[in-house]
C-alpha cells in the first residue's frame, strides 16, 4: 500500500529523512489539492489528488531523479536550464537526435567534443538538487510514494546522499526566509546609484548577474526582470540581494516609481543574451549615467 498524506501534516524534510533512514526505493508524486469541501480528523480542509506538481525518484535511499511537472527531464532540457546549452543549440540538437536515448545522445556529445561527461553528470545533478531544494519549501498539497516506481532506462542517473540534501535544504530554508523579508515584492524596481562607473570598476559578475543589470531601469519591475530571463522568484531575490549589498543597484518602491516614470508597461521584456561586446556596451552606458 502506497504511502500518501499532505504536506501540511507530513512536510517534504520528514519525508526525505523517512525515505533515508529506511533506504526506500519508488517515486514520491506529489500533486496540486483540489478541495472536496470536506474537513479530516484534525478539522483541516480535505484535498484531493489534482495535477502532478513534481515526482522525486530513489535507489535504496538515495536521491536518483527530479521532475516538475509539465516539464522536460530529457538530456537537452537539462542541459539547456544548467546553461550548457542555449536555446538555439537546444533546438538543434532536439532536432538532429530525435528518437536518441539520453545515454545515446550523451555518447554523441562526448565524442563531439560538445561537452565533458563530468559537465554532464554535474548538470544532471544541479538540476534535481535544484528541484528538491524547491520542494523542501512547499508546505501543502497531497504525496503518494509508490515503491519500486523508477524512471525509465535511458535517463542518466546520479545518485546523491539524502543527508547533505536534508542539511543544505535547511540552510537554504533560512535563506529563502531571510531573502523574502527583505523582498517581499517583486513589483519593486531597480535602479543605478550615483557614480556606477566608479563601483563598477573592477567588479566581476556572473553571466545571470550581468542579465539582470541589463534590465536595471525603473520601468522595469524585478518580477519582469526575472520573467525575461527565466528566473525563479528565488533566483531573481539571491542576484538581486547581492548587487545591492554590492551598492550597485538601489530598489525603487511600486509608489516611488510611479510617482516618476508613470505605471510601468504589463508587455514582457524582450530577453538578451549576455556577451563580452554586451558587456562592454553595458558599462560604457552605465559609464554615460
Amino acid at each position: 500500500m502506497p504511502l500518501k498524506g499532505n504536506l501540511r501534516d507530513f512536510s517534504t524534510t520528514q519525508l526525505l529523512n523517512l525515505i533515508n533512514l529506511a533506504g526506500k526505493t519508488g517515486t514520491l508524486f506529489i500533486y496540486e489539492g483540489i478541495l472536496t469541501g470536506e474537513k479530516d480528523a484534525i478539522g483541516g480542509a480535505k484535498m484531493k489528488p489534482g495535477a502532478e506538481r513534481a515526482r522525486v525518484s530513489f535507489k535504496t535511499g538515495k536521491l536518483i531523479a527530479a521532475q516538475m511537472g509539465g516539464e522536460g527531464s530529457d538530456l537537452v532540457t537539462v542541459l539547456n536550464k544548467t546553461g550548457k546549452l542555449n536555446d538555439n543549440q537546444a533546438k538543434l540538437i532536439r532536432e538532429r537526435a530525435k528518437n536518441t536515448s539520453d545515454k545515446a545522445l550523451a555518447l554523441r556529445l562526448i565524442s563531439a567534443n560538445y561537452i565533458s561527461q563530468r559537465e554532464i553528470v554535474a548538470s544532471v545533478q544541479q538540476h534535481t538538487l535544484d528541484i528538491v531544494y524547491n520542494l523542501l519549501s512547499w508546505h501543502e498539497g497531497p504525496f503518494t510514494f509508490e515503491d519500486n516506481v523508477l524512471p525509465t532506462g535511458d535517463r542518466i542517473i546520479v545518485p546523491i546522499d539524502l543527508e547533505n540534501v536534508i542539511i543544505e535544504g535547511a540552510r537554504r530554508i533560512k535563506e529563502i526566509e531571510e531573502l523574502n523579508k527583505h523582498l517581499p515584492d517583486l513589483d519593486y524596481s531597480l535602479k543605478f546609484p550615483e557614480n556606477p562607473r566608479e563601483k563598477f570598476k573592477g567588479i566581476h559578475l556572473s553571466v545571470e548577474e550581468w542579465r539582470v543589470v541589463s534590465f536595471v531601469n525603473p520601468k522595469n519591475t524585478i518580477r519582469q526582470i526575472a520573467k525575461a530571463n527565466n528566473m525563479s522568484e528565488i533566483e531573481i531575490r539571491r542576484i538581486v540581494y547581492g548587487l545591492e549589498q554590492a551598492g550597485l543597484v538601489e530598489l525603487v518602491s511600486p509608489a516611488a516609481r510611479e510617482s516618476s516614470t508613470g505605471r510601468v508597461s504589463s508587455k514582457p521584456l524582450i530577453k538578451t543574451q549576455v556577451s563580452k561586446p554586451t558587456v562592454k556596451k553595458l558599462i560604457d552606458r552605465i559609464s554615460q549615467l
